[in-house]
Order: structure tokens, then sequence, then C-alpha cells
């Protein structure tokens, strides 16, 4: 990500998730944000009754559009890669309870069935936050049956 104003490096008092919407309008490229994507929920601290390896992170949804998919109606792999992509940096911003700048290092897509005709949504999941590198996961799933099209690695370096 480009080097931002001095205000977005202060971490507010509280990162919520008008904070996270915040920072996506504010921080991304222009041409991701034409990718319709809006957050649906942020978690830094377990939830009550959480299971045991419970990790923080963000659930993102990117609204269908003719202009993501490829011949026959498929979203294209370039628009699921970038969903995933700015998901885990929501995510890793969440576990970080604020922004700080980062790149991405590496980022592996598994992808395991198309999309078509449907919303796409990212659950992202900070495996493990760190100094100078973080790691995460997500899934990616069709919002119209629930089921994973994608499973996404990566990993960031904290600048």
């Amino acid at each position: 990500m480009p080097d931002k104003p001095q205000a977005l490096e202060q971490k507010p008092e509280e990162f919520d998730i008008e904070e996270a919407r915040r920072v996506l309008g504010d921080v991304f490229a222009p041409w991701v944000l034409d990718l319709g994507l809006s957050i649906s929920s942020i978690e830094y601290a377990p939830p009550t009754g959480a299971a045991a390896d419970w990790q923080p992170g963000a659930v993102l949804r990117m609204a269908f559009s003719e202009r993501l998919c490829r011949h026959g109606g498929i979203v294209c792999g370039q628009a699921l890669m970038a969903l995933a992509d700015t998901s885990m940096v929501i995510a890793i911003l969440t576990a970080n309870r604020g922004y700080r700048p980062m790149t991405t290092v590496d980022q592996t897509t598994h992808f395991m069935r198309p999309v078509m005709s449907s919303d796409v949504l990212a659950d992202a999941r900070v495996v493990r936050l760190g100094r100078t590198m973080s790691f995460g996961r997500v899934t990616l799933s069709s919002a119209a049956d629930n089921k994973p099209v994608a499973m996404v690695s990566s990993a960031f370096a904290m600048l």
C-alpha cells in the first residue's frame, strides 16, 4: 500500500467496523474500490464460547458484477485474488487495532470451483501478527450457497 498521511499512522482509541470501513475507502487504490467491496464484520477479540483455535479477522463481501466476469459468466480469478488480498489487509489492521503500512510478500490461491452470478464472501483470519511479518488465510465462498470456492494463504511485510 502506498504511503499515507500521518493521520492514518495513528491508532484510533477504538478500531471498530466504522474505522475499518473508513480505511477501506481512504487507503486502497480506486480500482480496488471498483470491486464493490463491503466489510460485513471484524473480530479482534474472541467471542464468548470461541474455539481454542479462534483467530482475529474480517469478513468482506464482493458484490457480483458482470464487469468482474470472464467469458461464460464466471467471476475471474484476478478479482477473487484482489478480494482475498484486500480482506487480509483489513484482517491484519483489525488484529493490530489500527492502521499500519504493509505490503504483500506472498499470496497462494487454490481455486476449488467457479463462482457464477453470486456475491463472494471472504473470511480472512490472521494466523500470526508479527512486528516485521504477518501471516493469514482466507476462505472465499459463494454467497449463493456458502460453499468454498478458493483457499488463500498470504504473508505481509509490516512496514
